[in-house]
């Protein structure tokens, strides 16, 4: 993979006509250390988040070995670059097919369920297997996350106690789970979950041999600023202390976006402007996804030509249309952009790690496979800030 030492230097050398996503591997690395050195307990990096090679790799040479994957692609996608990694299947609804591959052919003994169904499906599908580990996902509220994941996942807390039951007898390990919703912007959801545990382990009278805490660690944006990272941690840390366990389960989460996020961008190209509208050659069918219906408002910034114009200092609000033909490729923003931007002129959009590369199509023949690794630093950043630099709590 070419590798430029900034946006800028990449722009002016390869003036691209197609939009441009870059990764940073460093950033990759800092927020991976932060929560292995912070979270108090196991990190499972939630794969589906960004999949890329250079990804998987650095998470793993700065030290994460355990994947949460929700599909037979995403096992062979970790397995091309880890044989001892454990990969833990936690997409609670699966075909016969996946389950029986995954136990079989990759050595998967991890999955999580939310119903019954599921349960029988995988004690069949791995021929009564007897060292399975099953997690069962409780369902709580996404109040504060800015994509609600609640409504389809989860067992209600008076479900989910017949089923760890079942669970139980048909495990070797059993373990709780829940998940805030994506992009979670208060530490309190996380006790709330954990709450919700508690009376589950209260009611049954079994002590789980896992707690999973799930993903929803939010990362930074300009309408977004989440609370300090470590205000989560030790949200997560005082309610497993108030759930005065006689032995702590081992503890696991499964961040995405705040892995991942600030490690990418896309680099459009404005192709036409009108007015307070910009018409840009990426969108809503390739890394900008998430600027369109959940209307995320990704960080900006005009880059910089050797050739071109002074950049105003006056700054002006913008909204984006993407390339295609489809009045829904829009991006709402607002994205503050300098006064005089036009035609032909470039923009980086920023905190594209999470999901800017799944969720490309081909619509419209609109497409783009052009990545390279950059070295600059992100527009913007949770982990070089003093957001994190709070104590935990002993």
């Amino acid at each position: 993979m070419q590798k430029f030492k900034s946006v800028e230097n990449l722009v002016n050398q390869l003036k691209p006509e197609k939009p441009v996503y870059c990764i940073r591997k460093n950033s990759v690395t800092t927020a991976s250390k932060f929560f292995q050195n912070s979270f108090p307990g196991d990190i499972l990096y939630a794969v589906k988040t960004n999949p890329h090679p250079l990804i998987i790799k650095t998470l793993i040479s700065s030290g994460i070995n355990q994947f949460d994957v929700a599909s037979i692609e995403e096992i062979k996608q970790v397995r091309k670059f880890t044989s001892t990694a454990k990969c833990s299947y936690m997409h609670t609804i699966k075909s016969p097919e996946s389950i029986k591959k995954a136990y079989f052919e990759f050595g998967i003994k991890t999955f999580s369920i939310d119903t019954k169904e599921e349960l029988i499906k995988i004690i069949k599908n791995t021929n009564n297997a007897k060292d399975l580990e099953l997690f069962v996902r409780v369902a709580v509220s996404n109040e504060h996350a800015e994509i609600d994941l609640s409504k389809k996942f989860g067992a209600l807390n008076s479900e989910a106690l017949g089923l760890l039951r079942l669970a139980k007898q048909y495990a070797e390990k059993v373990g709780l789970s829940f998940h805030v919703g994506s992009q979670c912007m208060h530490p309190i959801s996380y006790a709330k979950g954990i709450s919700e545990i508690g009376n589950i382990i209260k009611k049954t009278k079994i002590l789980p041999d896992y707690i999973n805490v799930g993903g929803g660690f939010p990362t930074i944006y300009p309408d977004l600023i989440p609370h300090n990272l470590v205000e989560y941690f030790n949200e997560i840390k005082k309610s497993l202390e108030n759930l005065k366990l006689e032995k702590m389960p081992r503890i696991i989460c499964e961040p995405g976006r705040a892995l991942v996020a600030e490690s990418g961008s896309t680099i459009v190209r404005v192709n036409l402007r009108k007015k307070q509208k910009l018409y840009i050659n990426d969108g809503t069918y390739g890394t900008l996804f998430d600027a369109g219906t959940p209307n995320i408002v990704y960080p900006s910034k005009m880059i910089k030509e050797i050739s071109s114009k002074i950049i105003s200092k006056k700054m002006t609000a913008f909204d984006f249309y993407g390339p295609t033909c489809d009045s829904m490729d829009y991006m709402k923003g607002p994205f503050i952009l300098p006064n005089n931007i036009k035609e032909n002129d470039y923009i980086e959009l920023g905190q594209l790690g999470a999901y800017g590369l799944t969720f490309r199509t081909k619509f419209n023949g609109f497409y783009s496979n052009e990545i390279y690794e950059v070295e600059d630093d992100p527009i913007m950043s949770l982990y070089n800030k003093d957001i994190n630099k709070a104590t935990l709590v002993a």
